[in-house]
């Protein structure tokens, strides 16, 4: 059994732990209660402030809608009267830009074009919104004459700055492309550079606003004449220096020239030199119209749009092009006459012409790419017309001298180089200078396949082969010509002179290498020729060194007493070497050889001949008595002979 005491005291403890617990339940219950009140206090506060708030609510959101109502309102007031401002300007427009208008606008172009582009709008609002209105036509009317205006200043401009380059200027822009050492690149600068500002902006607003072309006409017009105008200053210019003191270029480009062929130093012109003059200028005037058309082309791109520009600028450079096409034009139909009148060496003005254009030709295609076919075909149809001429000239040249009739007043008395030799020799040396273009010629006329794609070589060969034709024509004329002569000596004499003078002449001149391309032994075949007829010369004298020989002589002992007969035979062959000796001097003392080598060495060679016969035959004769009078007989010591000898071919002596 538990004791009572601890029963009594575990008692107590409960109890006292209920007794609180019932306090701490009763301390809940009162702070839950007293959180109730508070909650419902709290609802009550919210409750209220709702309601107050929705009151509020209701009486602000009347008042915020009629505000914006208002400010709306407001604004589209002010966009109505923005708007009837800008409506009522445009009825202003042709007022207030009258001024501006008639006064044009020279000096103030971008204030101009401000003044027509308040006009252009006003046209479409016009246009857009009330198309009937008389406000429009008297705007309209403002906006073209605003352009016609401005279309003037286009071409007053261009009329007024437009000049044409200075021939110094051009001649040292060529110079420049020569590669004449000249290292300053030469500018043409054909319109100042504000008035070229001035142009692009009138042409820029034409362009997209003027919708017509007028001005690129108006352009085209105005710089092809000048572009003429400064290709027939440069000639008026080039004949004019050329015939005076030849200073073409400028001090600076002066000192730095290089000689070439086209290029001499002028001297006072005669009929030969005002030809070398023109054709001079021609070829600078090519020259210059390439670069000129160039330098246009650059200035063109600036001014007129892209899609404008290739056929502006073939509309530009017709002019001045037609010229130089017509010119070479003449100078092909002179050929022509020149070849009608057999005058060849006339026609070899179109050689170095037609070097200069063929030589031109890449820049003439680069500078004209893009433009009509027509335009592109002028310069190719030219060098085609040159060629054929040329060609024409060569071949019919060659005939001539094959051909040239045979008229003894026209054959030299002295047995001289003919005429029609030094004419052939002096034409084929002319085509040394033009070997390119003279091979080119013979090609474009050659219509196997080789000559479709000739080359440099084959072209060289073809005019080789030309030498060797009109050499050997000359060869068959001049054999021809011979026969002329009576006496066979000086036949033997003029085709000597003539084969000598012809081939010195080749070896002189670069012509012995072009005849060598075909004919390897050209040389040797006329030192040939020349002895030849040195041989036939020499033949002459046995007439009078056959009296020097035994030919039927009687033998006989010296001592003895001659017969009658022999005495005569003896007479008659130192009377038939006097005879014969004086009779050749005579004649061939007016003969001519021009080479004094040759001429020497014919001397030489017939002195020692004669003289060591006669020589020979005196001393056979030197102790004979054929005579009473020997004097009459033995009438020139051996050097009387040498002596006369040594005086033929020699007018003077």
């Amino acid at each position: 059994m538990i004791p009572t005491e601890d029963a009594s005291a575990r008692k107590r403890e409960i109890e006292e732990k209920l007794k609180q617990e019932q306090e701490t339940l009763s301390f809940i219950r009162e702070n839950l209660e007293k959180s109730d009140q508070l909650t419902k206090g709290m609802v009550s506060i919210l409750s209220s402030f709702e309601s107050r708030l929705m009151q509020l609510e209701n009486s602000i959101i009347p008042v915020h809608k009629q505000t914006e109502n208002l400010q709306r309102l407001q604004e589209n007031v002010d966009k109505t009267l923005s708007c009837m401002d800008h409506v009522i300007s445009y009825y202003h427009v042709a007022k207030d830009t009258d001024k501006i208008i008639k006064e044009g606008p020279t000096g103030r172009l971008d204030e101009y074009l401000a003044c027509i582009a308040k006009i252009q709008k006003a046209v479409e609002y016009f246009q857009d919104n009330n198309p009937d209105s008389p406000e429009l036509n008297t705007v309209k009317a403002r906006f073209e004459r605003g352009k016609e205006l401005l279309e003037g200043e286009f071409r007053s401009l261009l009329n007024r700055y437009s000049k044409p380059v200075p021939p110094i200027l051009i001649l040292d822009a060529i110079a420049v492309d020569e590669e004449l050492e000249v290292q300053e690149e030469v500018t043409l600068e054909h319109l100042p550079e504000a008035v070229l500002l001035d142009i692009m902006c009138i042409s820029g607003w034409l362009v997209e606003y003027g919708r017509n072309q007028d001005f690129m006409n108006v352009y085209f017009q105005i710089r092809s004449s000048q572009l003429d105008r400064s290709i027939k200053g440069l000639k008026d210019h080039f004949r004019k220096n050329s015939a005076s003191s030849g200073i073409l270029y400028s001090p600076a480009v002066q000192t730095k020239r290089k000689d070439t062929p086209t290029k001499k130093a002028p001297k006072r012109p005669g009929k030969d030199d005002v030809l070398d003059i023109e054709i001079d200028s021609y070829i600078h005037c090519i020259s210059a119209f390439v670069k000129l058309a160039q330098s246009e082309y650059a200035l063109l791109t600036e001014i007129i749009p892209e899609h404008h520009q290739k056929k502006t600028f073939d509309s530009l450079i017709q002019e001045a092009l037609d010229n130089l096409m017509l010119e070479g034009d003449t100078s092909v139909s002179a050929a022509r006459r020149a070849i009608m009148r057999h005058d060849y060496s006339a026609v070899l003005t179109i050689f170095p012409i037609l070097r200069h254009l063929k030589q031109t030709k890449p820049d003439f295609d680069s500078t004209l790419q893009g433009t009509a076919a027509s335009t592109k075909n002028k310069l190719p149809t030219l060098i085609t017309s040159m060629e054929t001429i040329g060609a024409k000239a060569l071949e019919e040249f060659a005939d001539s001298i094959k051909n040239d009739p045979d008229k003894e007043y026209n054959m030299p008395k002295d047995g001289t180089v003919h005429e029609l030799t030094s004419n052939a020799i002096l034409f084929l040396q002319q085509l040394l200078d033009f070997q390119e273009t003279a091979g080119a010629m013979l090609a474009s006329q050659e219509t196997s396949s080789s000559a479709s794609s000739y080359s440099s070589e084959f072209s060289r060969r073809l005019l080789s082969t030309y030498i060797c034709k009109v050499l050997g024509n000359l060869q068959l004329n001049l054999l021809s010509k011979s026969k002329v002569y009576e006496d066979s000596a000086l036949s033997a004499i003029f085709l000597h002179n003539n084969y000598n003078y012809i081939l010195k002449s080749l070896e002189k001149s670069e012509l012995i290498q072009l005849v060598t391309v075909t004919q390897k032994k050209a040389e040797s075949s006329y030192r040939e020729l020349i002895e030849q007829q040195i041989q036939m010369y020499q033949r002459s004298w046995l007439k009078v060194t056959e009296h020097l020989t035994d030919r039927n002589m009687p033998a006989f002992q010296p001592g003895t007493k001659l017969k009658d007969k022999e005495r005569q035979v003896i007479k008659d062959k130192f009377k038939g070497f006097n005879d014969g000796l004086e009779e050749l001097c005579k004649i061939q003392k007016v003969w001519a050889i021009p080479d004094k080598q040759q001429r020497d060495f014919i001397r030489q060679a017939q002195r020692r001949v004669v003289s060591e016969a006669y020589r020979a035959f005196l001393q056979r004769y030197a102790n004979i008595s054929f005579t009473k009078n020997p004097e009459k007989y033995h009438k020139y010591r051996p050097e009387q002979v040498e002596e006369m000898i040594e005086r033929l071919f020699d007018t003077s002596a």
